[in-house]
């Protein structure tokens, strides 16, 4: 491994600026912006609550929203609601437009909400659910679960994973024998499938708040070992250095010693392996959720969300449903964009390679 820039020689201000010289970094950048401040302001962007459903509205189709008015002249933009039939010749239940009244979309209803419709109308931007639930609005508050995971498991790991890597290669001999063995072990373990069956033995009675808790703990503490052995091999480098034979000399404690002067130098690796984690706990538990081990419906994420597509008929006849999965596709690309583009800043002779 290369060794990365000292971080002490970039500010955050400059790291920033040097990161979106970029111009694909760049626009990953203000791509996950826009997707955690949609998520941070669901309640407000939304036309509808997390708990809302019509069940008379299952599978309904995205609303049109119109700005020509039937004489072709421009207007405020307004909706019509879908009338619900079945087709018997096809044995399929279909959608049409009731065009007989129209529904102005209004802004700022009731305080409540950026917009809605007039009072009798319905507006899914993204279609209904099966149960008639608007995908809209599921998405924003998905995206609340889905996008924090990642961030909540390396406030676990990436500490646990820094301090026990730090005293691994610091005290050196049977210690760091040892305490690499008990990492490699748990490396070792398949995580995916740890999660399935950690998850399938949870008690379906738990919230979804506590599932969410305990899928986070099970990522961060399955996540540290690969991590804490990266730092240990840089500490084993760092112990050397003169200003760590200082702070001996002056009588620090080893803890202190690690913990203030020899982990600080690793902090250039620290950000660019917790960039390039995030997406790895992002599709975690998109994929238990899709498996329906991991948030249970009515709570929404973009993993449980995106189970509902895997039927065939719901791929080519309501495409809709496959909006959690590319939220998710782009919401990994722009995480992987910008670590790449850090690691390149802090090791420019990682371009070479």
């Amino acid at each position: 491994m290369a060794q990365l820039l000292d971080i002490s020689t970039f500010n955050r201000e400059n790291l920033l600026k040097t990161v979106l010289k970029d111009k694909f970094a760049k626009v990953a950048f203000i791509v996950l912006c826009v997707l955690y401040l949609a998520v941070f302001l669901a309640s407000f962007i939304s036309p509808y609550g997390k708990d809302y459903s019509n069940r008379d509205k299952s599978y309904c189709p995205p609303s049109k929203i119109y700005i020509i008015n039937q004489e072709g002249k421009l207007s405020l933009p307004y909706t019509y609601n879908y009338i619900r039939y079945f087709d018997k010749e096809t044995f399929t239940t279909k959608y049409i437009e009731d065009k007989t009244k129209k529904y102005k979309v209004t802004y700022f209803p009731f305080g409540k909400h950026f917009y809605n419709v007039e009072e009798g109308g319905e507006l899914y931007l993204l279609g209904t659910d099966i149960n008639g639930r608007d995908n809209f609005s599921r998405l924003l508050y998905g995206g609340q679960i889905s996008l924090t995971i990642g961030f909540l498991a390396l406030l676990v790991s990436f500490p646990l994973g820094m301090l026990y890597g730090g005293l691994s290669g610091y005290l050196g001999g049977k210690t760091d024998f040892i305490m690499m063995r008990i990492a490699e072990a748990i490396m070792s373990i398949p995580s995916f499938y740890l999660l399935i069956i950690l998850a399938s033995i949870l008690p379906a009675n738990m919230t979804s708040t506590q599932r969410f808790s305990l899928i986070v703990i099970i990522l961060a503490l399955i996540g540290w070992a690969g991590f804490s052995r990266v730092v240990r091999g840089m500490v084993l480098s760092i112990k050397k250095k003169e200003f760590v034979i200082a702070s001996e000399v002056l009588g620090a404690s080893n803890l202190r010693t690690i913990i203030y002067h020899i982990l600080p130098q690793t902090i250039s690796y620290v950000i660019v392996a917790m960039t390039l984690s995030v997406p790895g706990y992002i599709l975690s538990e998109s994929g238990l959720s899709f498996l329906g081990l991991g948030i249970q419906q009515p709570d929404a994420s973009w993993g449980n969300m995106l189970k509902e597509a895997q039927e065939f008929v719901n791929i080519t006849s309501r495409p809709w449903l496959l909006t959690p999965g590319f939220l998710i596709f782009v919401a990994v690309l722009a995480f992987n964009v910008i670590g790449d583009t850090i690691r390149d800043v802090l090791d420019p002779n990682s371009k070479e390679r």
